[in-house]
């Protein structure tokens, strides 16, 4: 038996494909603990994984709502930034608090999500081995790939390599001040210095919870990398969720279902769930929006036409029984529809989801509209689009016949 430690930003997105893992871990007889924030005690303790709290006074309880709700109303660069302003402050409380809590915990080894840069690093410095998760999208880069944050499509021209390096110098940029706390912490440490950000990832293992399929074609992976499919939880509950929340499937009428979630981080942008429903209003469908966070009263959002609003849905179930997926891009709701065969019409907000939606675009899974050009005639189009032709997927198909081929 090995005791492993799970290392994860505090987003739900990250937490339940990583819980996944680890519930998966258990079963097959080895012991699980996350390191965690206490913001996100009581959602991990309902997983069944033990947890290790950290970080008590760094992001006090009552820190990440306040966090995600100004997240929730952000979009595009600015939130890119705003993330990456909560990456940096997360990663000093890491190098601060974590070797000694994973010491105390007996733990034997690691899985680091990907995003999570200090991981690698206290994994050396503690001798331990670990594996790095991509449980958003991958963001390792080559010149031949567009940056992980751009709406790009895939090209093999000599201009979009030139475009995808000043891509990746923007971002490098971006992320520089996290970059420089990782640089110090390994000198304190007297550790080797990384030659390359790619460093910083896994030489024993490196998994990805997207088929190779959905992805751009890539050459500069490591040997160690692996495409995985959907980190997903057999029963298709989350095994972090508000368990506490019901929802009345008995309101649902049997009409073609149209599920649309913005997410638990992009879920303050009213005026998009405004346009989703109002772009419903006429079709022969049923209309079910989430907004994410059991928080916020469904009753209170006054939206138009006759829409089945809740706080909080069970994701996968929803997703299951749909026809059509209205999302941010985010990867979860994506590699939902996917494993399901539901097509998807995406409005990617900010961070990954407009990489997410470029390849969406590309493997023929959906429709996207850039926030920008989101409105509800455009919206409605696109929705008809999915609904009423044959060509995407309508069962348990995931991609499109022409790319499961390739």
């Amino acid at each position: 038996m090995t005791h492993f430690g799970i290392i994860c930003p505090p987003a739900i997105g990250h937490l339940n494909p990583m819980c996944v893992l680890g519930r998966e871990l258990q079963k097959r007889g080895h012991c699980v603990t996350l390191f965690g924030i206490p913001d996100v005690q009581p959602k991990v303790m309902k997983s069944g994984l033990n947890f290790s709290t950290i970080g008590k006074d760094a992001i006090p309880a009552g820190t990440l709502e306040q966090k995600y709700k100004q997240l929730g109303e952000m979009s595009g660069l600015a939130g890119l930034k705003f993330t990456v302003s909560a990456i940096q402050k997360e990663t000093a409380m890491l190098f601060l608090e974590l070797p000694e809590a994973v010491k105390a915990a007996g733990v034997e080894a690691l899985l680091i999500d990907q995003v999570t840069r200090a991981g690698g690093t206290v994994a050396d410095f503690l001798n331990l081995p670990y594996i790095t998760v991509c449980n958003a999208l991958l963001v390792n880069q080559e010149a031949g790939v567009p940056p992980f944050f751009t709406h790009w499509s895939y090209s093999e021209a000599w201009w979009a390599r030139l475009r995808n390096q000043a891509g990746n110098l923007l971002i490098d940029r971006l992320t520089q001040s996290v970059w420089d706390i990782v640089v110090r912490q390994r000198q304190q440490w007297n550790l080797p210095p990384y030659s390359s950000r790619e460093n910083g990832y896994s030489e024993l293992a490196q998994i990805c919870q997207i088929p190779a399929e959905f992805d751009f074609p890539r050459v500069g992976l490591s040997r160690c990398f692996h495409y995985t499919g959907p980190f997903q939880d057999a029963s298709g509950l989350e095994p972090v969720s508000f368990g506490s929340l019901s929802f009345p499937l008995e309101k649902l009428t049997g009409q073609p279902l149209i599920y649309a979630s913005l997410g638990t981080l992009q879920n303050r942008k009213w005026e998009i769930f405004h346009t989703i429903a109002e772009a419903c209003i006429g079709l022969d469908v049923q209309l079910v929006i989430s907004l994410g966070n059991p928080n916020i009263e469904a009753s209170d959002l006054k939206l138009p036409g006759e829409p089945l609003v809740v706080s909080f849905a069970p994701h996968q179930q929803l997703i299951e029984r749909s026809r059509l997926i209205i999302t941010h891009a985010g990867m979860n709701t994506t590699v939902g529809a996917l494993s399901s065969g539901v097509p998807i019409v995406a409005i990617p907000i900010t961070n990954e989801q407009p990489g997410i939606a470029a390849r969406l675009a590309r493997t023929g899974a959906g429709e996207v509209i850039p926030l920008k050009r989101l409105n509800v005639a455009a919206l409605q189009s696109a929705i008809k689009q999915v609904v009423n032709y044959p060509h995407f997927p309508t069962g348990k198909c995931g991609l499109p016949a022409q790319q499961k081929a390739r």
